[in-house]
């Protein structure tokens, strides 16, 4: 039996070369694919949350995986409706989420697998979301590389994109590629389970199950159409010229710069250098000179142009027209903006995208700020964010957190401030706009230790003030924790030692076409599951797999471990490979 390493490369292979894809559904009764697909998703703490049962990946086994397949052999097998739960939005509106139970996960995990190998050597480049090697950053990057001296930025909003994807559109686009009906039919028969909402079932007519694994990548082959069409009819029609003709006053004033500089009449030749100054070197309005670039994540994306308003007009009408008449969205007209890119700022993946413009600033004997695009941080991210720690526009304590050691308040703070500087450290003013939110964190920070200590804030910065070195060479002021342990090293919670120093590093940065290397998890607990023997007991009859949601849940302030728990705290392991009979001990508090 191959493994899976092999069968999906196999697969990729096919995708790479264009070639159909056939006889896949007798793939899904490899056991191989289900101890790598488990590998991948049982780690996931959503791995232990309840779907409409109690099937969790708590009890893990070959047997499940066997059963599985053998419905699937018999073409019996029959998605359950997802639990439907709400999460709430940063707007304040709730987010819709299907929960499915964990044969489901199981099941769509070996699904995206097979899928994800094909279609992903097929996906165009302008596409950054739900895939290998790419991301935000990466989607940022190539438009701080490469969309110099757009004109306008298009802004595209779908309306419900994920709820409204037409399952007769999506099956029609995967039968072109997958020969296959029998695995169609399961696609088929997963889009239609429907979902549980407090114990009312409700049928699925249209969209993606948020929450299920496969639905990214069905999205991304539906979107993957909006992408050919700007790639194959945009792209060309509005990409013309190698470059903008010379302004013809702009090389009238530089004449009269140089003469005059030769002549000695140095206070004219300043006047028409400061009047150069204010003029582009290239026509801005050549007829014959056109750009656009574009990027997709997800369901947004963005558009830069070069020309005029009337022809960006035209690309958002034949976007708008495109994505009605072949996929059956809709765009929002007021949310699909057209920004003018020196004056106005667009808003794509939490960065503010702005062209720069300096008449003044030179090198190399020209303007080099001019066209070049500026990454910025939008202010009011920075407000909302500062606006956990104030309280009546003064900083406040967190007492939330007063029961909490030091060590954990110290790595919470930090934490959070870490994320937010990591995320936006391609924006040019991070410095800038973050430098306050940094203050009113720390300044939170020492008032949250103080109260729960009773002492002054002095005092503390005393007692944890010293000096980092960090990975960059550099020295900084820092607050730090260390908890000693016997026998290991300590534990130690660092606030500050993150420069928010602009670094221009991130244009040297190349995209990756390395596939991800398949994941099988831990070694350890795949070779225990196959060698089918029960940790506790040594048994090897009906083998299951235990799973705890988190390490701290082993070992408990005032209560004593049990066997089992000793074990896995030991190892720092979630699982714990066992038979039937010690799976039910433990349960029962007995193991």
């Amino acid at each position: 039996m191959r493994n899976a390493k092999t069968i999906l490369g196999i697969i990729r292979k096919r995708g790479a070369e264009g070639k159909s894809l056939d006889q896949i559904y007798r793939m899904l009764f490899n056991p191989e694919l289900y101890l790598a697909a488990y590998a991948k998703v049982g780690r996931n703490q959503g791995a232990m949350t309840k779907g409409i049962t109690e099937e969790t990946v708590d009890g893990m086994s070959l047997k499940k995986i066997n059963d599985i397949i053998d419905l699937l052999r018999n073409e019996r097998y029959q998605f359950s409706p997802a639990r439907r739960v709400y999460i709430k939005k940063k707007n304040g509106k709730m987010r819709p989420l299907g929960l499915p139970t964990w044969s489901d996960k199981l099941l769509q995990e070996v699904m995206r697998m097979i899928l994800d190998a094909y279609y992903e050597p097929q996906f165009s480049p302008y596409s950054h979301g739900f895939r290998s090697q790419r991301g935000c950053q990466t989607a940022l990057t190539v438009i701080a590389k490469t969309w110099t001296a757009s004109s306008w930025f298009i802004e595209g909003d779908i309306k419900g994109c994920f709820d409204n994807i037409d399952h007769n559109i999506l099956l029609c686009l995967l039968r072109r590629r997958i020969k296959d009906n029998r695995f169609i039919r399961l696609i088929e028969r997963l889009l239609h389970a429907g979902y549980m909402e407090e114990w009312t079932y409700h049928k699925t007519w249209s969209g993606t199950p948020q929450g299920g694994i496969i639905s990214p990548l069905l999205s991304n082959i539906y979107l993957h159409e909006l992408d050919c069409y700007v790639e194959q009819v945009l792209l060309p029609k509005y990409n013309q010229g190698k470059r903008r003709t010379r302004n013809r006053e702009y090389e009238v004033q530089h004449g009269i710069e140089h003469y005059n500089r030769k002549l000695g009449r140095l206070d004219i030749a300043r006047a028409a250098r400061k009047k150069k100054q204010t003029l582009p070197t290239g026509d801005p309005f050549d007829p014959h000179y056109r750009r656009l670039r574009y990027v997709r994540y997800a369901d947004d994306f963005i558009l830069g142009f070069s020309g005029p308003k009337s022809e960006a007009e035209e690309i958002k009408h034949a976007l708008t027209h495109f994505l009605h008449r072949e996929l059956n969205l809709e765009v929002s007209q007021e949310k699909t903006l057209i920004t003018h890119a020196r004056t106005s700022k667009a808003r794509f993946l939490g960065y503010d995208i702005q062209v720069g413009m300096c008449d003044t600033y030179r090198h190399k004997k020209y303007r080099s700020v001019n066209g070049h695009i500026r990454l910025l941080v939008p202010k009011d991210v920075m407000t909302k964010q500062s606006e956990r720690y104030l309280l009546k526009g003064r900083v406040r304590r967190r007492p939330e957190l007063l029961e909490e050691s030091d060590y954990t308040i110290v790595h919470n703070y930090q934490t959070r401030f870490r994320g937010l500087a990591n995320y936006y450290q391609l924006a040019c003013d991070r410095s800038i706009k973050m430098s306050r939110l940094k203050g009113i964190m720390a300044h939170s920070l020492m008032l949250t230790l103080a109260d729960k200590h009773k002492t002054w804030v002095s005092r503390l910065y005393q007692k944890y003030g010293t000096r980092c070195l960090m990975p960059n060479g550099k020295s900084y002021k820092c607050l730090q924790v260390r908890v000693e342990r016997i026998d290991k090293p300590p534990l130690i919670a660092t606030w500050g030692g993150i420069s928010l120093a602009y670094d221009n590093n991130y244009r040297n940065i190349t995209l990756s076409d390395e596939k991800d290397r398949l994941f099988y998890g831990r070694v350890e607990r795949l070779k225990a599951m196959l060698a089918s023997t029960c940790e506790l007991c040594g048994a090897t009859d009906n083998i299951q797999v235990h799973h705890v949601r988190a390490l701290k849940d082993l070992i408990k302030r005032g209560r004593t471990p049990s066997t089992s728990q000793k074990r896995m705290a030991a190892r720092r392991r979630k699982t714990l490979v066992v038979c039937h009979a010690c799976h039910v001990a433990i349960h029962q508090g007995r193991l």
